[in-house]
């Protein structure tokens, strides 16, 4: 006698259906699992965020200024006063750990994404003039002159769309940062050898002369080191 295999034999195309439907409910599972395990993560580190100087507070305070309360556009002073904020290159390192559990994104991505190139040219050597650990000794002063020079280069190449412009809040802040006037007057040497321009000629020409006097009342009113 004939034995009945109708039930126990399956055709090509009925196989093929069955192992794309196991694949769907094993990768529904597999992506819904990993989509809980990175809410779970985001949650614990969203925990740390309240305490002030913590690296996912840093990480916080600058996805806020990339989303800037719902406005077009990056709060592009707060992203450079969080920077400022960070202590070291080594707390920086952190920051980009907690960026990511927090969003699951890329810190270095999302600044080349929300700022412009001049203005992601100046946050890169916010970071590159800290120390490399907290408490730790920080670059050299040749540096740090270096680094304030292309900060003010970044500030002066500014435009907005096709509209050349100045960002006067990065001068403002290398300006306030700078100890001396010994400081600003060395600081000018560097630009000069890495951009051949005089320095003050170039701030004259971006600024007003009142912005131009404002800004140099900042220098006067340091001491002459």
């Amino acid at each position: 006698m004939k034995k009945d295999t109708t039930n126990n034999d399956l055709t090509l195309k009925e196989k093929l259906l069955y192992s794309l439907i196991g694949l769907g409910i094993v990768g529904g599972g597999i992506f819904f699992g990993r989509k809980f395990v990175l809410k779970s993560v985001a949650n614990r580190e969203e925990k740390k965020s309240f305490e002030d100087g913590t690296p996912a507070t840093y990480a916080k305070q600058l996805k806020m200024a990339f989303d800037n309360d719902g406005w077009w556009g990056t709060d592009t002073e707060k992203v450079r006063s969080t920077l400022r904020e960070i202590p070291s290159k080594q707390i920086f390192l952190q920051v980009q750990e907690s960026y990511k559990k927090l969003y699951n994104s890329n810190l270095i991505t999302d600044l080349s994404d929300e700022l412009q190139t001049t203005e992601y040219n100046e946050m890169l050597q916010i970071i590159a003039q800290k120390p490399d650990k907290t408490g730790g000794k920080p670059p050299s002063v040749a540096n740090s002159y270096v680094g304030w020079a292309k900060r003010l280069k970044a500030a002066f190449d500014k435009s907005y769309g096709f509209l050349p412009g100045t960002d006067e809040d990065a001068i403002k802040a290398v300006f306030n940062e700078m100890p001396t006037q010994k400081a600003f007057v060395i600081t000018g040497v560097a630009y000069q050898k890495l951009y051949g321009s005089n320095m003050m000629t170039d701030l004259k020409g971006e600024l007003e002369m009142w912005e131009y006097n404002d800004y140099m009342k900042i220098i006067l009113s340091k001491p002459k080191g």
